[in-house]
């Protein structure tokens, strides 16, 4: 006995529409181009393989039941999807990646990146896109483990990684940042480590697979406040939940309105480099990852990605 899966076919469904649309097994079959016969007996077949009456034929004319009708909904839809995949493919054979996963730091701006996304959409490629959000060495983690094409934001040292391309997305300052509540905004300045680890930090949590837990401007000993995002950070520390460094293009709006104080520490400035890494192999070759190393490459785009947009009502016409 034939099988359902077998019995579906485009064919077999393109059959059942015609012979729907024209009324009768005998027209259906003159359109079709087949002998009366071997039409009724395909639909015999798909009628046993489904264990469902099709058509009824106690009149002249072949009406669908209910289960037909339900078919024939389901059918055109799956015809649907099979145009789309036929079209797919061969949209993908022009060099197109069929998907493209993004690792973002939560040190990019996400404005930037849902911008980014529409240009990108607006060229009506056939490559899905994703984005992973991540944090410290899991942003890195994410391409060395193939879960990511490319990666927005590393910040850690990939010159002695092998199989891995990288460009320089630029350099962020950061500042220590409390709230005008908080007992370290009243302390004359620099502050020196001893104030600084008496008060709970809030740390970013690392995403890294590898469990390394990665920290950036914690001191030993010091209690930890640890949140799973940037935007977590800020509303801790506005909250005055603790302290700690926050990106200067994050912190400056809350430092101009007074919602944050700026602290020197007894310590030099910091300040990272952020990378944009890929991995060099043939999975480098496609379109899609072409055209988002070609935005990340505009020193506009770039600052925009670190938090440096442009102003209010100003366009950035991306490529």
């Amino acid at each position: 006995m034939t099988s359902a899966r077998d019995a579906l076919t485009p064919a077999s469904l393109a059959m059942l529409e015609a012979i729907a649309e024209h009324g009768s097994f005998a027209a259906a079959a003159r359109a079709l181009g087949m002998v009366p016969s071997a039409l009724t007996y395909r639909v015999r077949v798909i009628e046993e393989a489904l264990d469902a009456l099709l058509f009824d034929r106690s009149s002249r004319r072949a009406r669908l039941t209910e289960a037909g009708a339900e078919l024939l909904r389901e059918g055109a839809r799956l015809l649907d999807e099979v145009d789309a995949i036929a079209n797919r493919v061969k949209r993908v054979a022009t060099g197109w990646e069929s998907h493209f996963s993004i690792a973002v730091d939560s040190v990019i701006d996400r404005d930037t990146m849902m911008e980014l996304c529409a240009a990108f959409f607006a060229l009506e490629a056939p490559t899905r896109l994703k984005l992973r959000s991540e944090t410290l060495s899991g942003t890195l983690d994410a391409v060395l483990s193939g879960q990511a094409d490319l990666a927005l934001g590393v910040a850690l040292d990939t010159r002695n990684r092998v199989g891995l391309q990288r460009e320089t997305m630029g350099t962020m300052e950061f500042v220590f940042a409390v709230s005008p509540s908080h007992p370290l905004a009243a302390l004359p300045e620099p502050l020196g480590e001893d104030a600084v680890r008496a008060h709970r930090a809030v740390v970013l949590a690392d995403s890294g697979a590898r469990g390394g837990g990665l920290s950036v401007g914690l001191l030993a000993g010091q209690e930890v406040f640890t949140v799973s995002d940037a935007r977590a950070k800020l509303e801790a520390q506005l909250r005055g939940l603790g302290v700690g460094y926050l990106p200067l293009p994050v912190a400056r709006p809350h430092l101009e309105s007074g919602a944050l104080v700026a602290r020197r520490l007894d310590r030099p400035e910091h300040r990272l480099t952020f990378y944009c890494v890929w991995r060099n192999d043939r999975s480098g070759r496609g379109k899609a990852l072409q055209w988002w190393l070609e935005q990340v490459r505009s020193p506009v785009t770039r600052a925009a990605l670190l938090g440096e947009r442009t102003a209010p009502g100003r366009k950035r016409a991306f490529k």
